[in-house]
């Protein structure tokens, strides 16, 4: 072998300093193609994470509703998220703006100052709310009790809240987990009725100065997405207006990739960029309410789907949900029930004028 080597070795030599063009064939070693393909076959695929996200809008109790939740042993509003449950309850986080203050004992009042059973809660927990947005125009309507009384019941109840707190320690952002989604959610005013925030505790209100100061604090590390609730707009107007448009581009150039509206009572347009990198719902309408008028008579649910591939940015896609609410029990009904339901030839046209009012209203 030696001798072979030597003789190579000098054949090489010489055809180099003749000048003499040697082509000498790479082989690979077999080792380094099995490391190779093993490599590859380790390289792990795009990791992907989705969590879907349900907004509800508006949740009101006037006074007939209380006469139609009562039961002999107290209140029940089980049947008002009959239907709408299962979509609730199918996602994997479910939102909604309470505009009320709760309470364990009566007197129970509607409008213009909300008292309403704490049985409320319960019937939103067990359709399936993990989360309630309480800045609005009504969460000073009982003062310090009613502010208190609430969070004390949502939380035995273990449903989140923002908005409003009980003491000047503002728990906020509010994080919470969808799936493999992380969101961190903000929740402002424009006011509350005229009503002082009693001492001590804290109402959020739209200022974009404070708003600014609560975005920059959230830990983009920890949340995928950052969503700001907003009670804002004008009542029964189904277009935002320009402080609505205002606070929205504000928004997004704070980072946020979505907002979600109430206050109006009716549903309003959604808004999303071509490359879904953001969203804003400017109206959900109401979700159930004794009014009954036309465009007041129900809402949107936002079917959100928030998705992540590895460390790139969120994309984010809304689907709307038209639902209607079904008198005298209340209930809400979804289109995908009330295209088939059994109701009454009145009920039946303005179900159908709702839904058309919503297809041309959300294609526009």
């Amino acid at each position: 072998m030696k001798t072979f080597l030597s003789i190579l070795y000098a054949t090489l030599l010489a055809s180099l300093v003749a000048g003499e063009v040697l082509y000498v064939e790479r082989v690979v070693p077999v080792r380094s193609l099995v490391t190779t393909a093993t490599n590859m076959a380790l390289q792990s695929p795009p990791s992907v994470r989705r969590a879907k996200i349900v907004f509800g809008g508006d949740v009101m109790a006037h006074t007939p509703q209380l006469s139609a939740a009562q039961t002999a042993d107290g209140y029940s509003f089980d049947r008002s998220f009959e239907y709408v449950a299962p979509i609730l309850q199918q996602a994997d986080l479910a939102v909604v703006n309470l505009e009320t203050t709760l309470s364990r004992r009566p007197p129970y009042t509607g409008y213009p100052m909300f008292r309403t059973p704490a049985e409320l809660a319960v019937s939103l927990q067990y359709a399936g709310v993990d989360v309630a947005a309480l800045a609005n125009n009504h969460i000073c309507d009982r003062g310090a009790s009613g502010i208190t009384t609430t969070i004390s019941v949502l939380d035995s109840l273990k449903i989140n809240y923002m908005g409003a707190y009980a003491d000047s320690m503002a728990r906020q952002p509010l994080y919470v987990s969808a799936a493999d989604i992380t969101i961190a959610m903000l929740n402002y005013t424009y006011g509350t009725n005229g009503l002082p925030t009693p001492r001590g505790m804290v109402v959020n209100r739209i200022d974009t100065v404070q708003m600014a100061a609560d975005i920059a604090a959230i830990d983009r590390e920890r949340a995928d997405v950052v969503c700001v609730m907003l009670h804002w707009g004008e009542e029964y107007q189904r277009r935002p207006n320009r402080a609505q448009r205002a606070v929205a581009e504000f928004c997004r150039r704070q980072g946020v990739e979505l907002v979600i509206g109430s206050h109006p009572h009716v549903a309003q347009p959604i808004e999303c960029d071509s490359a879904a990198r953001w969203a804003t719902v400017y109206s959900l309408g109401n979700m159930v309410s004794n009014q009954q008028w036309r465009y007041s008579d129900g809402g949107l649910l936002a079917e959100v789907t928030v998705s992540r591939v590895d460390n790139a940015a969120p994309s984010i896609a809304v689907c709307p949900i038209p639902i209607w609410v079904l008198c005298p029990d209340y209930r809400i009904v979804p289109q995908s029930v009330g295209d088939t339901l059994t109701m009454s030839s009145a009920a039946r046209y303005r179900y159908t004028q709702f839904i058309n009012d919503c297809r041309t209203l959300l294609k526009n």
